[in-house]
């Protein structure tokens, strides 16, 4: 095997963006924009003493400010690593051993993947919401345990977000961890990272569903979030330590010896329902069936794959009542539920194996 020195020595990390750094003046302006009300006024003293603390993290970059020796389950034992990230990671491995485990419950996550909240400034449930019920209706009649996700929540509650996926990956695979290890960032005030538990949602998941409207053409953007954020289940690096957190020539020299890129999420069946109501259904339903199909999950057959206009040209004030008289969209839509409800039972008593199950990729990615 070649040595890490002669591989490293014919691989440049590229540089030459502008930094990104804030000086002091800018950084307090966006402190004290989290603190506008007028309420908080009676604490100035305090906060501009938080102000403090918190430049002195950002000078720092004290992005995992707790942490403790990996241990010897890692490559490099004694490096420090996040408290933060072996949570995450603990669950993840307990998740997967319920998943893993006969005696567990069929388990089915339905994904309502819109922004639409009634708890937000639509005022009204969404159209998404009440398909994703339909889903765990059906589902539910046939004995499968179901978790709904409903990613809106980013849109009506707070400290609940998804941070965007900061492209690890395409520096060097081994450079994406999984469970992802960029946040949080506490130094960066990006601590409020909703993605180690929907890891561990969709880890002890059998089935998975996304329930999703079109947004001009794409996926709204909660959802594609979530998607950018599963990269690291697709190829992501268990072992922060091998790269001594996000060195990028260590990284690159682990690719450039051979990786293997690990698919964390095989083997869960999956469905998509895309809806919209003049165009983008049918591309956003590929583009979403494409993507699972690429992490290794298995689709429950054409009647889980489902693209419907909910009132085609038709004006947006009375599309509930639309929906309403569609009787066999909403039958078609419970059909995704009961079809994964039948997927799963098949995958885990060994009757369903997806016919290239014994196929080797010959450049896997």
């Amino acid at each position: 095997m070649p040595k890490y020195a002669d591989i490293a020595a014919d691989i440049e990390v590229r540089h030459g963006q502008p930094s990104s750094k804030l000086d002091r003046g800018t950084f307090r302006i966006r402190f004290h924009e989290r603190f506008a009300d007028p309420a908080f006024a009676v604490e100035r003293d305090a906060i501009e003493r938080l102000e403090d603390i918190a430049w002195q993290a950002y000078q720092d970059g004290r992005k995992a400010p707790v942490t403790r020796k990996a241990g010897p389950e890692f490559e490099a034992p004694e490096y420090d690593l996040s408290v933060d990230w072996l949570a995450t990671r603990e669950r993840l491995r307990v998740a997967q051993e319920r998943w893993a485990d006969p005696q567990t419950p069929d388990r089915l996550l339905v994904i309502a993947g819109g922004a639409r909240n009634e708890g937000s400034c639509p005022g009204e449930v969404s159209k998404t919401w009440r398909m994703a019920g339909l889903v765990e209706e059906s589902a539910r009649a046939l004995g499968i345990e179901v978790d709904i996700l409903d990613l809106s929540r980013v849109t009506s509650e707070y400290g609940r977000a998804i941070h965007p996926c900061k492209g690890c990956v395409a520096t060097a695979m081994p450079l994406c961890h999984w469970p992802c290890s960029c946040y949080p960032n506490h130094a960066l005030d990006q601590a409020d990272d909703w993605m180690a538990e929907i890891y561990e949602r969709w880890v002890a998941a059998h089935g998975i569903v996304i329930v999703t409207p079109t947004y001009w053409y794409q996926a709204p953007g909660p959802l594609k979030a979530m998607i950018d954020r599963l990269v690291c289940a697709d190829g992501g690096n268990p072992d922060p330590t091998s790269t001594h957190g996000k060195k990028a020539l260590e990284a690159k020299v682990i690719e450039a010896n051979g990786w293997h890129y690990p698919k964390h999420l095989a083997g869960r069946a999956y469905g998509v329902v895309v809806h919209g109501d003049v165009a983008g259904v049918e591309s956003l339903r590929r583009n979403l069936t494409d993507w699972l199909d690429w992490m290794g999950l298995i689709d429950a057959g054409a009647a889980a794959r489902l693209d419907r206009y909910v009132g085609y040209y038709e004006p947006y004030y009375n599309s509930h009542d639309t929906l309403d008289a569609d009787e066999a969209l909403q039958e078609e839509v419970r059909n995704v539920g009961r079809a994964l409800a039948y997927a799963i039972k098949d995958l885990r008593s060994g009757r369903l194996l997806p016919p290239d199950t014994h196929v080797r990729p010959p450049r896997p990615k």
